[in-house]
């Protein structure tokens, strides 16, 4: 008898009956549908929020500043007058003028000392490196009302510490909110106080984000601190960078809470309007003003506008420099 023949073959399998068949395609089917649409399910509260709290605002807004709008209720459609009002309204070119003067000033000294810092905080010599980044955080922590009351008695023209230093160099008392230069320099000490340590932190994680490969490599060929900071550090933190020019660039021309607190709530910043910022002038137009509220929202769009322009700037002139 032949191996073959004495061999039992395997019977052929069952098919799966109906039921079986019907729960697998269900299976297979809701699988495909849980890959391709469940990472659109948990993003929809973000853009559900935005939706509400965001875009409606901005579209309420841009329909408002196409209309001689009263916030009583009363509202006329007059298209694009409100915006050619601002060409010729000298409050919204002095606003401007004072939000481009103060972002001047606490801006760019505030990347360069964030940047610093830094490089500092980065270096594997230092000791206590979570106290200091703890420290140095300390400052956003602290209510804006809580620094400005604070600067606020700094800057006192009788009995202000900085007033009280400048009279040993022989220096008069400067009246610190009298003047459009020096309530821009005290409003920029404030965010630079505040803001420069969150910039630091963001601009660490970023140098961190650097492989240490590359400076182990370049301490090799010879290159000290001061050229692997130029040759490695500025252009691999070139994406950060620009992200925190960006953010600050938005804080800046919104800026409102410290000036207002500057002057002591006084909405038009100061008695010749010395440091009223656009966010403090549209404020005035569309909530104090209730007959304006229209103008107000054209200001608010012209704010929007205006961000996105000088973001713009700023990321090509970053990208640029860091190449």
């Amino acid at each position: 008898m032949s191996l073959s023949a004495t061999t039992a073959r395997p019977s052929p399998a069952a098919p799966p009956s109906p039921d079986v068949d019907r729960r697998r395609r269900r299976g297979r089917l809701l699988n495909r549908l849980d890959v391709k649409y469940s990472p659109y399910l948990y993003i929809a509260p973000f853009f559900l929020i935005f939706g509400v709290f965001g875009l409606y605002p901005m579209l309420r807004t841009a329909w408002m500043s196409l209309h001689d709008w009263d916030m009583i209720g009363e509202h006329t459609f007059i298209g694009f007058d409100n915006y050619t009002r601002l060409v010729s309204d000298e409050y919204f070119w002095n606003a401007l003028v004072n939000t481009f003067g103060i972002f001047a000033l606490s801006t760019i000294p505030q990347l360069l000392l964030a940047l610093f810092l830094a490089n500092l905080l980065n270096r594997s010599l230092l000791r206590a490196k979570t106290f200091f980044r703890m420290a140095i955080f300390m400052p956003n922590v602290v209510s804006v009302a809580a620094v400005a009351i604070v600067f606020g008695m700094l800057f006192q023209r009788e009995f202000g510490l900085f007033n009280w230093l400048l009279s040993f160099v022989g220096v008069d008392p400067v009246d610190w909110d009298g003047h459009r230069w020096s309530s821009w320099t005290a409003i920029s000490s404030m965010v630079n106080w505040r803001w420069t340590g969150y910039n630091t932190l963001i601009l660490l994680a970023g140098m961190q984000a650097i492989p240490k490969d590359l400076y182990e490599a370049a301490e090799i060929d010879g290159a000290g601190p001061w050229r692997q900071f130029w040759q490695i550090t500025l252009p691999m933190l070139k994406p950060t960078f620009i992200f925190v020019v960006i953010l600050s660039t938005i804080g800046g021309m919104q800026l409102f809470t410290e000036p207002l607190l500057f002057g002591n709530g006084n909405i038009i910043g100061g008695n010749q309007r010395e440091f009223q910022t656009l966010a403090m002038y549209m404020y005035e137009m569309g909530i104090v003003n209730l007959n304006t509220a229209g103008y107000g929202a054209a200001v608010a769009w012209a704010i929007f506008m205006i961000i996105i322009v000088v973001s713009l700037f700023n990321f090509l002139l970053v990208r640029r420099s860091a190449k």
